[in-house]
């Protein structure tokens, strides 16, 4: 819910306050971006705090705090990984090796490189040391590896420990390939973004379908990547590796978040150059940095979304797991009943209500 009031609370305010501000004075009074003669700029310059900071960093640690959950819950399924009382604390230890491979990768920024390769190369450069990190911390699982139980009418699921690796590792790289993509699709330095550039030169249609366009085929990769990493993890270890695979996917949280907040942070930096009056170079300067610090900030959504639909899995796997005992197939779902069949229509529905209610508040 804190994540919920801070993205939508938060980017309401600070898309209305944006929009209404280059109205208002690019448009109606001709005035320079981010002018102090305009209120608004300072309302925009709050609202990214708002939302894109305090929002994002909400949203991403509560689905790291939820993956986490599901996956001390679904190992309670398995009685020879709860005997071994250290195993229980895996998934806390594998969040934990991600924390210092964030730190440890930031060092890597003195390397000489343009912006956005010292950000790609700080993500890349963490998922490698996490996969390093981890490989000691399978140790403290039990030798004989787990039995898991996922239904009672299914069988026992044997995953050792690099069966678990394996999980961690698919989530772990999924998601910097989800990253990765996304930068490809947002950065101004790839095909994509040129060609909606060139779009541009001949009318606003083509400006909008071109974008359409873009936004749409931009869900290729992730989506392919979310599928393989679901589907192998639950063969090799049922709902305990999908859990695990959504932790790994957010191990580098750290430095996902640090490169989320690199966009808003030379946003603000920008605005208030312009409001002190500083030389134009100054300006240039923020503003080349903002336009990387956008491309950054789609890469922190795509891990959001992504994980997103992981621990969504896991969480209802968590919730499986503990109903399962009870004699009743009520934990089943079976989308030939119409009321499940009608619920998964109204469901998909929802975010799109939802979506037109926050442009129109924007609006």
């Amino acid at each position: 819910m804190v994540a919920l009031f801070g993205r939508v609370g938060g980017g309401i305010y600070t898309k209305a306050a944006d929009v209404g501000a280059d109205l208002a004075g690019k448009v109606g009074e001709q005035l320079e971006e981010d002018s102090p003669l305009n209120p608004g700029t300072i309302a925009d310059n709050v609202g990214d705090n708002v939302g894109d900071i305090a929002g994002m960093g909400a949203d991403l640690f509560g689905s790291l705090a939820e993956s986490i959950c599901a996956a001390l819950v679904v190992s309670a399924s398995s009685w020879n990984l709860i005997s071994t009382p250290d195993a229980v604390y895996f998934p806390l230890v594998v969040v934990c090796a991600g924390i210092v491979a964030s730190f440890l990768s930031q060092w890597f920024t003195y390397i000489e490189m343009s912006v956005e390769n010292k950000l790609r190369t700080q993500l890349i450069v963490s998922s490698v040391l996490m996969t390093i990190a981890i490989i000691p911390c399978i140790y403290m699982l039990p030798a004989n590896g787990l039995q898991l139980e996922f239904d009672p009418k299914q069988p026992v699921y044997h995953a050792g420990r690099w069966e678990i690796f394996g999980c961690l590792m698919l989530g772990l790289w999924s998601g910097l390939i989800i990253g990765l993509s996304t930068e490809y699709f947002t950065s101004h330095s790839y095909g994509p973004t040129r060609e909606l550039a060139r779009a541009c030169l001949f009318d606003a249609a083509t400006n909008v379908i071109k974008g359409l366009a873009l936004g749409y085929m931009s869900n290729i990769i992730p989506i392919a990547c979310l599928s393989i990493t679901v589907l192998v993890s639950f063969y090799w270890a049922a709902m305990y590796g999908i859990a695990m695979a959504a932790i790994g996917m957010l191990g580098c949280l750290p430095i996902c978040l640090a490169i989320d907040g690199y966009g808003p942070i030379s946003d603000n930096a920008g605005g208030i150059a312009e409001m002190c009056n500083l030389d134009k170079s100054v300006r240039v300067n923020t503003d080349a940095l903002d336009a990387a610090g956008n491309t950054t900030a789609a890469v922190g959504k795509g891990f959001a979304i992504g994980s997103a639909c992981l621990v969504s899995l896991a969480l209802f796997g968590a919730f499986v797991t503990r109903v399962a005992g009870i004699e009743s197939t009520a934990y089943i779902v079976n989308i030939l009943e119409p009321f499940t069949f009608a619920g998964l229509l109204f469901g998909a529905m929802i975010p799109y209500a939802f979506s037109a209610l926050t442009m129109s508040a924007v609006g």
